[in-house]
C-alpha cells in the first residue's frame, strides 16, 4: 500500500488530474464526506487529507510514503530529510512582500508579519535589513492596516485581496509551485512501486 498525503483546497483540486492519469481516483469526495483517509480506484494507493503545513511532517516520519506540498511549506518546514524528485507545476503563485499602497520604503529596522518566519528571516538577512518577524496564522493583510507591521510576507495569486485592503505587492521573494516529496525509507522499501508512479507523473507532466 502506498499512502499519499495531500491537502484540501487548490493543491488537491489541481493534483486530481495528475493522479487520475496514474489511475488514482478517490472513491469519496473530501468535500462531501468527513473521511481523512480516502480509498482510491487503485487498491494499492490511498490518500490522506491533511493541512498543507502537515504534509512534510507526515512524509518525514513515514505516516505517508509520498506527499504533495507547496515549495513555500517545504522551505518553511525544512525538508532536507525528504526526496523532492518532481516539480508538479501546479498551484503556482508568488511569495512576495506587500505594504500600504504608495507607502515609502522603510529605512532601518522594520516589522514584518507573516506565517513564513524562516523564509522571511532569511530573505531580509540576505538584504542586510534588520527585521522583527511577527508570526501570524491568517489575515496577514490586517497587520499593516492596524499598525502591527510595516509590511507582510505572503503568497500572492491574483492580488485581489491586497487591492481590496489598499495594499500592493512589492518584492518577489520566489515563485512557488507544488512539489512531490518522498520519504527516504519508503523510497528504499517500496522502490518499485514509487518509481513506477514517478515515471507516470513525469510522462503526464511532459505531455502537458
Amino acid at each position: 500500500m502506498l499512502t499519499i498525503a495531500v491537502s484540501k483546497g487548490r493543491i488537491y483540486e489541481e493534483a486530481l488530474p495528475l493522479l487520475a492519469e496514474a489511475g488514482i481516483v478517490p472513491i469519496d469526495d473530501p468535500k462531501t464526506c468527513r473521511k481523512l483517509i480516502l480509498a482510491t480506484t487503485r487498491e494499492d494507493v490511498q490518500l490522506v487529507i491533511i493541512r498543507a503545513t502537515d504534509v512534510p511532517t507526515f512524509v518525514e516520519y513515514g505516516a505517508a510514503d509520498l506527499g504533495i506540498a507547496g515549495k513555500d511549506v517545504l522551505l518553511e518546514h525544512g525538508a532536507e530529510s525528504l526526496y523532492e524528485p518532481l516539480d508538479l507545476n501546479i498551484a503556482c503563485c508568488r511569495l512576495m512582500t506587500a505594504a500600504h499602497k504608495g507607502a515609502p520604503e522603510h529605512q532601518g529596522r522594520i516589522r514584518v508579519a507573516t506565517k513564513y518566519v524562516k523564509i522571511a528571516q532569511s530573505y531580509f538577512a540576505s538584504k542586510g535589513i534588520q527585521a522583527e518577524i511577527i508570526k501570524l496564522y491568517g489575515s496577514m493583510e490586517l497587520a499593516p492596516l492596524v499598525g502591527l507591521a510595516d509590511c507582510i510576507v505572503d503568497l500572492v495569486d491574483t492580488g485581489n485581496t491586497l487591492k481590496a485592503n489598499d495594499l500592493e505587492p512589492r518584492e518577489l521573494i520566489m515563485n512557488i509551485s507544488s512539489r512531490l516529496v518522498v520519504n527516504k525509507a519508503a523510497m528504499k522499501m517500496k522502490h518499485e512501486a514509487i518509481s513506477a508512479l514517478l515515471i507516470q507523473f513525469e510522462k503526464t507532466l511532459a505531455n502537458r
